[in-house]
């Protein structure tokens, strides 16, 4: 048997014959650079046709994935995410596109018809009912998906653990009187003692509850509070301001911030917002978390809503800090 000599490659070219020198096995000159060229276009064309091949593949399968939008509450987005993350495991034909900016852009798009769920911190108010009605001819389906406990957070310097939805209402309220830390009895470390109110932006949900649960409906937030977009801003602000105060779901809760208990009276007794008070209904400010549905909504929807009542679904809602429904 002959063996190839060291470091030669017995590259073969197409029309190209090799030719022996000095020993070793060398393709020459012209012929040599001719092969290389040959063997470089090949490669090229190739890679093309694998690539073109991978793309169709690709798209095929886009194509074949059924896409449900999942819009709204920007308190249930993390929440929804997992939900639709771990769906993918369990249908990977049906890809649910979740995004947040809040329930009343959700509401927005259940009313031109560019949702198929909504994600909503809130109940519909009358005369979305009734738009929705007017587009659909009939009413959306509400279902209860979790429970929230809206946290009160304060930074953990703060000396203050507990307060009442009527202390609330005198700092949020347009026309309340509590100002600086001190009207409430508390002194703050160091000289910021006026109190820094951190609100959502009015498109959110949890603003609203808020609004109707804390300080009234038909009344006003006071002017010149911190409104921010997300949750998540509101809970890393108060994190690093000492002398605010603010309003979020219970699943941003971090170990930068304390929540406070609350209790619907002064002087009543105050109750934190664990799972347990939120079912028992014992802590004052705990709410459903919610899909709205158009009542057309396709079978594949209606399936993954299925899902989500689950238990491997409502095993999701305690692992991102939220309160599962309770079971039959």
């Amino acid at each position: 048997m002959r063996l190839a000599p060291v470091g030669v490659r017995r590259t073969r070219c197409p029309g190209i014959p090799w030719a022996e020198s000095g020993g070793r096995t060398r393709l020459i000159g012209r012929r040599r650079a001719v092969c290389q060229i040959v063997h470089v276009v090949i490669g090229a064309v190739g890679g093309l046709v694998m690539a073109g091949c991978g793309a169709v593949s690709s798209r095929s399968a886009a194509r074949e994935r059924t896409a449900i939008q999942n819009i709204g509450s920007d308190t249930m987005v993390n929440l929804a995410q997992a939900w639709a993350e771990a769906y993918a495991a369990v249908r990977p034909a049906v890809s649910v596109e979740v995004s947040g900016g809040g329930s009343g852009l959700g509401v927005a798009a259940l009313l031109n018809g560019t949702a198929d769920i909504v994600n909503s911190s809130r109940h519909l108010a009358d005369d979305e009912v009734e738009r929705a009605r007017a587009k659909y001819g009939s009413d959306p389906r509400e279902v209860k998906v979790a429970y929230d406990a809206l946290a009160i957070y304060v930074h953990p310097s703060n000396p203050i653990d507990e307060i009442s939805l009527e202390e609330l209402s005198e700092i949020y309220r347009e026309d309340g009187t509590s100002r600086m830390w001190s009207d409430l009895g508390v002194t703050l470390p160091g000289r910021h003692q006026k109190i820094v109110r951190v609100s959502r932006q009015n498109n959110s949900g949890t603003y609203h509850y808020f609004r109707e649960a804390v300080v009234g409906g038909r009344a006003d937030l006071r002017a010149g509070s911190l409104d921010l977009n997300g949750s998540k801003d509101v809970v890393a602000l108060i994190a690093g301001t000492p002398s605010a105060i603010g309003y979020s779901g219970i699943g941003y809760r971090t170990n930068q911030v304390k929540v406070l208990s609350i209790s619907a009276k002064k002087g009543g007794p105050a109750v934190a917002p664990t799972p347990e008070n939120c079912l028992n209904k014992t802590y004052p400010i705990a709410r459903p978390m919610l899909f709205y549905v158009p009542p057309n909504a396709p079978a594949h929807v209606d399936e993954y809503i299925e899902w989500v009542l689950s238990p491997a679904g409502q095993s999701l809602v305690s692992e991102k800090g939220y309160v599962p429904l309770e079971a039959d």
